[in-house]
């Protein structure tokens, strides 16, 4: 199947970062999210990423013009009608994907291609809810997407292998390398690290070492090139604690139980880097 243009539904970070590497291999890319300003600040995220491609020498000023050219923002789901591949980058929640997932697939091709960018829900689950779950897929970006080069591609029980092939293709077109993965809670690359990231934040709770002291031995002591406090304060700490719920729900092992300070600063509203304020402030 050839992928000449890719719908990116959700226009935050994660999304934003899928529909800028999108375009930068060459790609036409809807991006559509509910609200305009979401989709305005999506375009000067992605617009001041380039820019530091462009400080590194990595980018020219044309090729940022070309790039943002490609892209096209809009609340309408039914300019998804003429894409080959959606991407849905909502939020880690399962309803939220579960009712977009179905408006994708009432605006989209019936050869369109569905993939979400879940980083802990269940594939098989979410593809039950469509009427062609064949051509659903996970395909797991890591943040940021414009940096970071690997993709899981998730295979659900009704995925079939001209999709799953689709999207390794798709992640080789993106640049990136792709690792096929077996649908499971958290996948490959989160089953690993999520607990780790919680840990730490259990080791701060007990009062063993400050945020700094923390990250400062994971970076020295283990080759860590962010800290593990720093990490989640990057991709948020409403995201892990999503994330740990799950695992916790699904493998039904206490192991997987959210550290209470995760739990007590997502009340609070501290999310990291997003919010300005996490283990640390921004």
């Amino acid at each position: 199947m050839s992928i000449a243009r890719i719908g990116v539904v959700g226009a935050g970070q994660m999304g934003g970062g899928i529909a800028q590497i999108g375009a930068q291999a060459g790609l036409a890319v809807t991006m559509i999210d509910v609200q305009p300003a979401v989709l305005e600040r999506g375009l000067t995220t992605i617009s001041s990423s380039l820019d530091r491609f462009i400080k590194k020498g990595t980018l020219d000023s044309a090729q940022k013009h070309a790039t943002l050219a490609r892209i096209t923002a809009t609340t309408d789901y039914s300019a998804l009608g003429e894409v080959d591949l959606v991407v849905e980058a909502a939020t880690e929640n399962l309803q939220i994907k579960l009712d977009i997932l179905r408006r994708i697939e009432k605006a989209a091709a019936e050869h369109a291609v569905i993939a979400t960018n879940t980083s802990s829900l269940s594939i098989t689950q979410l593809a039950a809810v469509l009427q062609r779950p064949e051509r659903f897929i996970g395909m797991h970006f890591f943040n940021p997407v414009p940096v970071m080069a690997l993709i899981e591609v998730i295979r659900g029980l009704q995925t079939s292998d001209a999709t799953f092939a689709a999207c390794a293709g798709f992640a080789r077109r993106l640049g990136k390398t792709s690792i096929a993965v077996r649908n499971a809670p958290g996948f490959v690359v989160n089953r690993i690290l999520c607990p780790m990231l919680n840990e730490a934040i259990f080791v701060l709770q007990e009062g063993l070492a400050t945020a700094d002291e923390i990250d400062t031995g994971m970076k020295l002591g283990c080759n860590h090139p962010i800290g593990p406090l720093a990490l989640v304060d990057l991709v948020g700490l409403d995201t892990l604690l999503a994330v740990t719920k799950v695992f916790y729900e699904d493998f039904n092992d206490p192991k997987y139980r959210p550290a209470p300070l995760l739990k007590e600063m997502v009340a609070a509203g501290w999310l990291g880097r997003k919010s300005g304020r996490g283990f640390y402030r921004y």
